[in-house]
């Protein structure tokens, strides 16, 4: 396994890029990607906290926004826990393309909000169980913003927090009927 970090130096931020390389390599291991090839490429000029994957290309490609891995309390500071749960969301999306049953899924850029949701709701669930630390109700109210704040939704949210084993028709099939009956 493989992973970059760019750029090597910040000028805006005060990142450190082995120490996102350490992270990178701790968090692959613990989700069993460590057979994957990575390139996380980190745009410190924007404070927004947005990351993305792309998994058609080799090395798969993590690009980032340093407000996603920045300390919320001390700006433009790296918070290795922000760092490590944006990598390990990354990362889990790479696998689930790569053989998990997501060949199908759209890109990153073309998810609706709604299917982003939901694919963030899946990785976030799984991440807790291995204990990378998540804040459920953050994601419950990601959740319900794009499918509803009803008990039909919270129940669909409780469906997919728990699940196991989903492939791309199945998540997306989920996020669709959680979606109708908020319509």
């Amino acid at each position: 396994m493989a992973i970059t970090v760019s750029p090597g130096t910040f000028d805006f931020v005060s990142f450190d890029a082995a120490y996102i390389e350490r992270i990178a390599g701790i968090v692959a291991g613990q989700l069993g990607v460590t057979d994957i090839d990575f390139s996380v490429e980190i745009d410190e000029t924007s404070a927004l906290n947005r990351i993305s994957t792309d998994a058609s290309v080799t090395p798969v490609r993590i690009m980032v926004h340093s407000g996603a891995f920045e300390d919320k309390r001390r700006p433009r500071q790296q918070s290795e826990i922000d760092t490590t749960v944006s990598l390990a969301r990354c990362m889990l999306r790479a696998r689930d393309r790569l053989r998990g049953g997501f060949a199908s899924a759209p890109t990153d850029t073309e998810l609706t909000l709604a299917q982003a949701a939901a694919w963030d709701t899946y990785i976030m669930a799984r991440l807790s169980r291995i204990d990378i630390p998540v804040n459920k109700q953050a994601w419950h109210y990601n959740w319900r913003n794009r499918h509803g704040f009803n008990d039909h939704s919270d129940a669909a949210f409780e469906r997919m927090w728990q699940a196991e084993s989903l492939d791309w028709d199945q998540l997306s099939s989920a996020s669709d009927a959680a979606r109708s009956v908020s319509a």
